[in-house]
């Protein structure tokens, strides 16, 4: 990204590339725990693109699409495993939430997970994705790993259609299942 690129705007600011290696050893070394997003999508026009003014463009970025491929992508350019990253954004994530059922393939647990070509690379076009706004800085960057099927508490689901879903509580009590349009 070059200067006044307010597509990259988030928080915490994108640093260099030393801050970044931090940030991976953090995460190596079980210093840093997981790897979260909290999804900031905006209109275009909050990116402020035709001014590059930072200080009045939205600080966030779209990235329940691209999260996995983006992280997976740097994990491996990295020597780091896909097993890792599953920990690093299932795992442990459901287990800070309290969600004991969530995040991992095992008995007792609800079967929510994905077929994923990790060795597929694509090249992220604005235009195929699935965002209200499809505003993002990946735009162009090649990417690794392409989700082929997604289950739901072991029921196959369908990609972008109409999401289904239970509302599940902390303390794993499951309110009624319902369409999430």
């Amino acid at each position: 990204m070059g200067a006044g690129e307010t597509v990259a705007k988030v928080g915490p600011p994108i640093r260099e590339a030393s801050n970044r290696d931090r940030l991976w050893a953090g995460i190596a070394e079980g210093t840093l725990d997981m790897i979260v997003s909290d999804h900031s999508p905006c209109t275009p026009a909050m990116k402020e693109p035709d001014t590059g003014d930072f200080g009045a463009a939205w600080g966030g970025i779209s990235s329940l699409q691209l999260g996995r491929p983006v992280v997976w992508s740097e994990a491996r350019r990295r020597g780091h495993s896909l097993a890792d990253v599953v920990r690093w954004m299932a795992e442990r994530p459901a287990a800070l939430a309290g969600l004991p059922h969530k995040g991992r393939l095992a008995v007792a647990c609800d079967a929510d997970f994905a077929i994923f070509a990790p060795e597929q690379e694509f090249v992220v076009d604005p235009a195929r994705l699935h965002h209200r706004h499809p505003v993002t800085p990946y735009a162009g960057k090649a990417l690794c790993g392409v989700v082929r099927e997604t289950f739901l508490r072991g029921r196959r689901i369908e990609l972008f259609g109409h999401p289904r879903g239970v509302l599940v509580a902390k303390d794993g009590v499951r309110a009624i299942e319902q369409n999430m349009h």
